[in-house]
């Protein structure tokens, strides 16, 4: 009699929601429905254009070929490559993520006709003299972090957004923490905040103009980086998104980066 009573009682709590999720269970919960939304993209090709502002204003631009790789078991395989200006062109940007293991990087240099390996101690670097970390530029694995649920509220042109602070669970990260916009529909990152070793706020990041491609996939047409310690921003236009191209390992080799 006892024990049906004890279970009656533990179910209408329950049902109650008296025993509701922790802050950090829900925030790792939106993460992975995040993860689980654009699984299965296979490969993708994109055009982009990166416009570098200093803090008087000046900018320059340059054109980039990304080519992308779902990882299976394992992140996604990235390569980014230098179309223009003259100076930066051929220039190769391959990278390796993974979840907890430090993500794997190496930049070819034409005017130096090598390969570098990114040391993982420096990854909080700038890449290419952009407001992108080397860090920013892998997948967003789950595992890279643990997370804390802090609000729901709106986020612009109609969405709201789940409020989420993550806490990189990986070495050598140039970041205390990030707090994200996820929209709570289709799960698509927003907005970013970050905060560097100081815990002071560093930059944000604003992606806008998405689309779904493939019937799934949602890909932003700008992402626009804001360094409010240099004043200066690195804006991203992306065009020509392609899905499920044929692309493989072997077109993601770092011996062939010359080439």
């Amino acid at each position: 009699m006892k024990i049906k009573l004890l279970l009656a009682t533990v179910l209408t709590v329950s049902s109650l929601g008296l025993y509701a999720e922790t802050p950090a269970e829900k925030g790792l919960k939106i993460a992975q429905a995040a993860d689980v939304s654009d699984q299965g993209f296979s490969d993708f090709t994109a055009n982009m254009v990166m416009t570098l502002k200093n803090r008087a204003g000046k900018t320059s631009r340059r054109i980039i070929r990304i080519k992308t790789l779902e990882g299976k078991g394992d992140g996604d395989k990235s390569l980014s490559l230098f179309d223009e200006p003259a100076d930066v062109k051929g220039t190769a940007m391959l990278t390796f993520s993974h979840g907890l293991k430090p993500d794997d990087q190496w930049l070819y240099l034409p005017a130096l006709k090598r390969v570098k390996r990114i040391n993982s101690r420096n990854k909080s670097g700038p890449f290419m003299g952009s407001e992108f970390a080397f860090e920013d530029l892998g997948s967003q694995e789950v595992e890279k972090y643990t997370y804390k649920y802090l609000k729901e509220e709106a986020c612009g042109s109609g969405w709201k957004c789940h409020v989420v602070e993550r806490t990189p669970a990986y070495k050598y990260s140039g970041y205390t923490k990030q707090v994200a916009w996820i929209d709570t529909k289709e799960y698509r990152p927003v907005k970013v905040m970050y905060y560097d070793r100081k815990n002071s706020l560093l930059k944000t990041l604003n992606a806008t103009g998405f689309k779904q491609y493939a019937g799934k996939h949602w890909r932003p047409a700008t992402m626009a980086m804001q360094n409010h310690q240099t004043g200066k921003s690195t804006i991203l236009q992306w065009t020509n998104y392609k899905f499920k191209t044929g692309l493989n390992n072997r077109d993601f080799n770092k011996k062939s980066l010359a080439r």
